[in-house]
């Protein structure tokens, strides 16, 4: 499988990213817990940016396009 297949959809990150971080702010789970969340999250948040830059170039590209 290669790393395109594993990269979730913007929607799926973006959902699961609001988990992490409502669990995060709600407190109460251990610190190991709590840093394998945060590492999550990171790496959600990195996603995320991925999907959006990805999306300002199409569009970026799409107006210079019709110009």
């Amino acid at each position: 499988m290669s790393d395109a297949d594993q990269t979730p959809a913007y929607e799926d990150a973006r959902d699961e990213l609001i988990e992490v971080v409502r669990r995060l702010e709600a407190g109460g789970i251990p610190l190991e817990e709590s840093l394998a969340l945060w590492e999550r999250g990171e790496a959600l948040a990195k996603v995320c940016q991925t999907w959006l830059d990805g999306a300002r170039k199409r569009l970026d590209a799409a107006g210079a396009a019709g110009d």
